[in-house]
């Protein structure tokens, strides 16, 4: 091969490197952000929408202060519940504290109907999508209508974390929050969030586009009977809440 052969290569060479590189500078400048349920913060939630919140509790008033009356039989499920489980629910890890102390919470309410076409969803994935990012993650826990896949949500629980120290599943559960009401075209959606033995309650309503409200209740205690009863009772008016729609 002659030196001039050799130049004139090496200078193709360098060329398709150039179109290559520009190539890929142009497909990652094109590239939708895309943002996970898990990850997600509320600094970042803020930078793609209008999210304000309203520390209105009054707002709680018809959900978390329904009139609903347990039953006996109730009253002793969640006293016996706690008995077992009072010393440990502060220091499980996320599966233990799914399994022996939610799960037979919300199998006990039992939010699946075959006549309304509802059932709850765990670790069901959902994604939101715009021309500018795309919000998407595994749920934990959601209501939803659809027997064999989630088509409506109408309620989620997010994070059964232990402690902030591992996440913090306030800005996870918005995200999801607004992703159903961008999804479904709805105005208004409930979710809870747990740390540990608290409960958190959350109201998302949408103003207009890409602008929203939202609020949190005080914290539920699960440790305390009074206020583990008000936790059920609370999702139990969810339930009928939902059943309704």
């Amino acid at each position: 091969m002659t030196k001039d052969r050799e130049l004139e290569l090496l200078e193709r060479i360098a060329s398709l490197e150039r179109i290559i590189k520009d190539k890929v500078e142009v497909e990652e400048a094109l590239k939708v952000p895309t943002y996970n349920f898990s990850k997600i913060t509320i600094k970042e939630l803020r930078t793609l929408f209008d999210l304000e919140r309203v520390y209105d509790h009054q707002i709680f008033n018809h959900w978390l202060n329904c009139d609903l009356v347990l039953t006996d039989e109730e009253i002793q499920f969640l006293t016996a519940l706690l008995e077992r489980e009072i010393d440990l629910v502060k220091v499980y890890n996320e599966e233990d504290l799914k399994i022996h102390f939610i799960a037979p919470i919300l199998n006990k309410i039992d939010y699946k109907s075959v006549k309304h076409k509802i059932r709850d969803f765990y670790e069901e994935t959902l994604v939101y999508e715009t021309q500018q990012f795309i919000i998407t993650g595994l749920t934990d826990f959601v209501v939803a209508t659809g027997l064999e896949y989630p088509e409506k949500p109408y309620f989620f629980i997010q994070e059964f974390k232990k402690g902030l120290q591992y996440s913090n599943p306030e800005p996870q559960l918005l995200a999801e929050l607004i992703a159903a009401v961008e999804l479904n075209d709805v105005q208004s959606i409930k979710g809870a969030y747990i740390i540990g033995g608290n409960w958190s309650f959350v109201i998302l309503s949408k103003l207009d586009q890409h602008k929203y409200q939202y609020s949190i209740s005080k914290n539920y205690d699960s440790t305390d009977l009074d206020k583990l009863i008000d936790i059920y009772k609370s999702l139990r008016f969810v339930k009928q809440e939902i059943f309704r729609q």
